[in-house]
């Protein structure tokens, strides 16, 4: 081999040396990953309506009983959760301007009662108070619960006027 082809060789073996080094040195060397974890939520709603949320009895005389079943004024009333996850519904009454809401009629105390099951045939009568107590269970979302009321006028009273006697039924979560 002659000097010139040394050379010429040498000279090939270092730039393939040179191009091998710059290659290696270019290339770009991932030492991490990334993905992507979708997440979604909905807000949770507690909501209650009443249908038709209105209750007439009428006049009645002292110390007389009127209802809301079929063999009353009928207008039995439906609770409907309107949330978006099963709800407890609850029911409470309130005094009016004149009567005091009581477990028994007395002068100016009035007794409202509530039923949830077989109220047209074989009621069962549960006094309201004025604290929340259970109407239904783990209702789920859009499902109803059906009741009638039941109202015992006072024995006497010094108030002869039309009185507000209010129901109001609360949803709440289980």
């Amino acid at each position: 081999m002659t000097f010139k082809q040394v050379l010429f060789s040498t000279f090939y073996f270092f730039t393939l040396i040179y191009f091998a080094v710059v290659a290696v040195a270019t290339l770009e060397v991932s030492a991490a990953s990334t993905a992507t974890v979708t997440a979604t939520v909905t807000a949770q709603s507690i909501s209650v309506s009443v249908a038709d949320g209105a209750v007439a009895y009428g006049t009645i005389a002292l110390s007389s009983t009127e209802d809301t079943t079929t063999g009353g004024v009928d207008n039995s009333q439906i609770a409907t959760n309107n949330g978006n996850v099963a709800a407890d519904l609850n029911i409470t009454g309130s005094d009016s301007s004149a009567w005091t809401l009581a477990g028994t009629v007395g002068a100016n105390q009035y007794k409202h009662a509530f039923c949830k099951t077989t109220c047209d045939s074989s009621p069962t009568w549960t006094a309201l108070t004025t604290s929340y107590q259970a109407l239904s269970s783990s209702v789920s979302a859009s499902g109803t619960q059906s009741f009638d009321l039941q109202l015992n006028t006072p024995s006497s009273t010094a108030s002869y006027a039309e009185q507000s006697v209010d129901v109001t039924v609360q949803a709440t979560a289980p």
